[in-house]
């Protein structure tokens, strides 16, 4: 499965992003809503775990894995 992933990064411009907020913003999910459901459906990873906290604080070196995407947390470079 892994040979299918595509491997992403995202750089912070805070000290964290909520998970609901990352998966808009990569329009991985078409609103809040969505984006709720994919996580209460079990279909999204941080670091290895299914997550179903949607407002979970992703910082970086946090790695989320949805579908055939892995996004890695990257430090905004200051």
């Amino acid at each position: 499965m892994l040979n299918n992933m595509q491997s992403e990064y995202f750089k912070l411009k805070s000290e964290f992003i909520q998970l609901n907020k990352l998966l808009k913003l990569l329009r991985i999910a078409q609103s809040g809503a969505h984006a709720k459901i994919l996580i209460e459906d079990r279909e999204v990873k941080v670091n290895n775990q299914i997550e179903r906290r949607k407002r979970t604080k992703l910082r970086p070196g946090d790695v989320i894995q949805i579908a055939n995407r892995m996004i890695t947390i990257k430090a905004s470079e200051r």
